[in-house]
Order: C-alpha cells, then structure tokens, then sequence
C-alpha cells in the first residue's frame, strides 16, 4: 500500500486540495500490486512500465478524478441519497482509473503531434527513441521510439480497465457507471480524429474545431467524469443533466483557455515551447475564429497564417502569427466566450439538485479549470 504519511487518508471528508495527492497514492498502489508480474515479463517491459509510472505519477493535476469524485459527493454518494453506500475508498480508487485514460491520450497525442517535451520533460516516445541511438541498435530509432510509446499508451487504457473494474465497487454501481465510462473513452478517440483530420485537411471552419473541443477534451475532461461519479451514486436524470450541462460547458471553457495558452503562453508555465500550437499545426478555435475574422478585415494576413500554420521556423514566426491572431481580435472574442461558458455552466450548477456544501466545491472547481488555476 502507499505510504499513509505521504498520501492523504481517502475520505469522503477531506479537503479538496488533498484530492491530487491520494490520486497518486492509488495510483502508486496500483502500479506497486503489478510489478511482480511485469517483472516476471521481462526487464524491457519493467523500463517501459517505469516511463509509464513515471509519465502518470510524477505529472498532471488530476482534474478528471477530481470532478468525478466531488460529482459522486455532490450527488450524495456517500450519504446512500439514491442508491446504497459504496465503500468510499472502492469509489475512488474507481475514478482514479480516470488517471490512465489520460495518459494513453497524452502518450499516443504527443506522438501524432510530433511533441519532444510534456512537462517539461522528454516525451515517452523521445526517451525510447534515445535509449535505441544510444545503445546503437538496429533499424529506426525514431520508429522504435515511436513504437513503444504507441504500446505504452496501449498499456495505460487497458490499466484504466483494470483498475477501474478491480477497484471493488459493487456489480450494481459498476453497472450504473459502465455506459458512460464506455461512452467517454469511444468520445476521446472519435475527437483525437477530428483533431488529427483537421490538421491533416486543413479544414479552419470554426464549427470542426468546436467539435474537436466537445468530443476531444469537454466530454471527458469534466463532463463524463461528472456523469460516472453521479452514476456510481445511483443520481437521477435531473442530477446527471445538470451535470452534464455544467461539465460541457466549463470542458470546452477549459480547452478554449488551453488554446489560448498553446499560443500566447509562457513556457515556464505550460513546460512546451513558445507558440506550439502554431509550430504542430492546430487548428483550433482561437486559430479558426482569427482566420475567419482576418478573411474579411486581412486577407494577405489570413492567407499569410494559413500557409505558415504547421510551418513555423523559428521564434520570429512563433511571434509574427501571435501578432495576426492578437490583431485580428481573435484572443479577446475567445476570452468573451470563456466568460460566458463558464458563467453559463455555474448556473446550470446552481439549479442542480445536489447536495449544497458540494455546490460551492464544485463552483470553484470549475471557475479554476477554466482560469487554468489548478
């Protein structure tokens, strides 16, 4: 078991700013009850398992859990509201399984967007990559890098599985929990190609890249997070709708700022480098709506970040494309709509029927998410 003075007791009591530190405690239990039978495999296996323990346990905010376990206490989970009491540390340890899904997308995402850092740290695929050159063996070891981490991703979203049906919840509530948990793993992959498409066709309409955000990142970001957690409760549809509403709305709130941080933000803060977005190609909202404004006030300028995005060569182009996207008011139309998600989201929140300490909880959740607060 994880040390119990280093991770938080899980408790439906404690405080949400423990929640990211018990996550990595189950997580640690999780990965300490597989390393005999990885070892067992072989000692290549156990190196590709250690970058995975490393990329899941060492990283991340872990919003995910978070929003599924306030949404099972919002729903009064652990109060039996709807359903019988599940035992609280089966609940989380169910929702922490979230944790996995999350790497697989962030492993297999930063091989189809060629990205050298997460974090700021090398990329599982450049690690393996550069265990390959450095012991000189044979074949590509771009491939090979490439290669591992598509099965260390495979590894994670198989471990989501495993954790989240082992994590001793009952038949019933697994039950309740498994349409959604479904429907959230088939929603990210369905988004990550309408990503991938989009770069590949070049496809700037606005409408994509809002889909993109819905299916990609909202869906199971916050809102299908939110809907597993009310599952497990037992919930209604009254508690589950505004759920989902709230989650929708503050998920594509939480990209948009992603977007606006993947252009305009500091890499010390976001550990990628200046203008990534612009250097892989995304087409985003805020990319979308600044080509759709500069084709009516600067075509040459549309055209210009057209042609450029995905073809970025250096710094003074990283700043060259910020300042068509800063003049063509893009950025401040996108932060409008930030505002306006999330005003939109917090009252749906507000007219759930949830139980009332856990409304403030997750108002404030969900105003750091979209803030980027975390």
């Amino acid at each position: 078991m994880a040390d119990s003075a280093k991770y938080p007791v899980i408790d439906p009591g404690m405080s949400p700013r423990d929640v990211p530190a018990a996550v990595t405690g189950a997580l640690t239990d999780f990965f300490d009850a597989r390393s005999a039978m990885v070892a067992d495999i072989d000692e290549e296996f156990s190196r590709v398992i250690g970058a995975l323990s490393d990329f899941t346990l060492l990283g991340g905010k872990r919003v995910r859990p978070a929003f599924a376990w306030a949404g099972w206490l919002g729903a009064g989970g652990d109060r039996g509201m709807h359903a019988d009491v599940e035992d609280a540390e089966a609940v989380f340890r169910s929702v922490c399984a979230l944790e996995f899904i999350q790497a697989c997308a962030l492993i297999h995402d930063d091989i189809i967007d060629a990205s050298d850092t997460r974090r700021g740290n090398p990329t599982v695929h450049k690690i393996f990559e550069a265990r390959h050159r450095d012991n000189g063996w044979r074949g590509d070891a771009v491939h090979y890098g490439h290669s591992v981490a598509i099965l260390a991703g495979d590894i994670a979203l198989a471990w989501a599985d495993d954790m989240f049906h082992g994590s001793g919840l009952t038949d019933a509530a697994r039950n309740r929990a498994r349409e959604p948990w479904w429907r959230m793993r088939t929603e990210v992959l369905g988004g990550q190609l309408l990503d991938i498409t989009a770069e590949a066709s070049g496809d700037s309409r606005v409408g994509v890249a809002e889909k993109v955000n819905r299916y990609k990142t909202a869906a199971y970001t916050i809102e299908r997070p939110l809907h597993i957690g009310a599952a497990i409760a037992g919930a209604g549809d009254d508690i589950v709708d505004a759920y989902r509403e709230f989650g929708m709305d503050i998920g594509i709130a939480f990209q948009l700022r992603d977007d606006q941080l993947g252009v305009f933000g500091d890499p010390e803060v976001t550990g990628k480098p200046a203008g990534d977005d612009l250097r892989e190609g995304k087409r985003t909202v805020l990319v979308a709506t600044a080509l759709e404004r500069l084709r009516v006030t600067d075509p040459d300028g549309a055209h210009h970040l057209d042609e450029k995005l995905g073809r970025v060569d250096g710094l003074d182009d990283v700043a060259e494309l910020r300042d068509l996207i800063h003049a063509s008011g893009a950025d401040e139309q996108i932060e409008l709509e930030i505002d306006r998600l999330t005003r939109r989201g917090l009252e749906a929140l507000e007219s759930a029927p949830i139980v009332e300490e856990q409304r403030e909880r997750l108002a404030d959740m969900g105003r750091r998410a979209t803030a980027r607060a975390w």
